[in-house]
């Protein structure tokens, strides 16, 4: 078993398709990884936190760990604690950290994937030496997070940081979330993947590519595939790119309004188009931003870690909170021995 002065850390990254975990340093390297496939949400919330024990006793094996940080895609109450919903996943009120925790005899941390990922960002990646910055991250949905002051804002009740289901289309498409016209649903990986299937369905002329990508069967579009062709040139799945790209600056404009940062980062699957994305989400946050011409504005730049910011930041905020948790225990001694 490798023993690296017990500073080591898991991270795990839970996110509507896939969940990853990885083997993490202090200076945010990943020595060992593991990936599989995210249970459906027709699956029970068991089945879920199984799949997290699993990764993390395989990875134990071979490393001496001293916490685990689990970066959920949902809603994680204040004390980072209890996924009280999550869209894209089975968990309802879920209490994933004491479950887990009494799975594993270690410490856990349970964190939005969107904050994991921007306080990543801040201690290895594109944020660094950034004290005011937003993060917009868009896979199956878009999650976000917002650092002021060199500080992770995750608000009163941890809920901070959802942007994808601000309504930007009043009784527009409906949102997995139960409303209608979220931000998510024209600027995400589904969206993409909406919009595409429909071509395919409609056997468009321009939809050759994404035709023959997948055999004609719509059901087996991805906003992924659409980034992917974006990429080799394809047209229409370049112009889809562009759409999806016009309404993330018209989010990003929005949110310099209620945050004033200097930077946005945007990370997550689909940013890994690039300036297929990044260029006409730039021209539009331009043109919509308040007070435009007469004030700075922010800089809009692609995430630096990939799809790995997740778990690098899971491990890091478990990493950080270990102090807590062993004057907590402390506590809870005293109070017994008090008794």
């Amino acid at each position: 078993m490798a023993d690296t002065g017990h500073s080591l850390t898991i991270g795990v990254d839970i996110g509507g398709t896939k969940v990853a975990a990885g083997v993490v340093t202090p200076g945010g390297r990943i020595l060992a990884r593991l990936r599989t496939q995210t249970p459906g949400r027709s699956k029970s919330p068991q089945i879920v936190e199984d799949t997290i024990v699993s990764l993390v006793e395989e990875l134990r094996r071979d490393f001496r760990v001293r916490a685990v940080g689990v970066g959920a895609a949902g809603f994680v109450d204040e004390r980072r604690a209890e996924v009280l919903f999550a869209p894209h996943l089975s968990w309802r009120r879920e209490p994933l950290r004491d479950s887990l925790a009494l799975r594993l005899g270690l410490p856990v941390v349970v964190e939005n994937d969107a904050n994991a990922s921007a306080w990543a960002e801040v201690r290895a990646g594109a944020g660094r030496g950034v004290d005011d910055l937003v993060v917009v991250n868009l896979g199956t949905g878009i999650g976000g997070a917002v650092v002021l002051d060199g500080r992770l804002r995750r608000g009163r009740y941890g809920l901070a940081g959802e942007f994808g289901h601000m309504t930007v289309v009043p009784g527009g498409h409906l949102c997995e979330c139960g409303n209608r016209g979220c931000w998510e649903q024209y600027a995400s990986g589904n969206a993409l993947a909406r919009e595409a299937r429909a071509l395919v369905l409609s056997e468009s002329p321009m939809a050759g590519a994404l035709h023959q990508a997948v055999g004609g069967d719509a059901r087996q579009v991805t906003g992924s595939l659409v980034s992917e062709l974006a990429r080799k040139g394809d047209r229409m799945c370049g112009e889809l790119m562009r759409d999806a790209g016009e309404w993330l600056g018209a989010g990003l404009a929005d949110l310099a309004a209620a945050f004033d940062p200097e930077l946005f980062i945007v990370g997550g699957g689909v940013s890994e188009a690039g300036d297929l994305l990044l260029e006409p989400a730039r021209e539009v946050f331009g043109r919509y931003l308040t007070g435009r011409g007469y004030r700075p504005e922010a800089r809009v730049v692609a995430a630096a870690l990939g799809n790995e910011a997740g778990l690098i930041g899971a491990a890091d905020l478990a990493r950080e909170a270990l102090p807590r948790w062993h004057q907590r225990r402390r506590q809870r001694r005293l109070g017994r021995s008090g008794r």
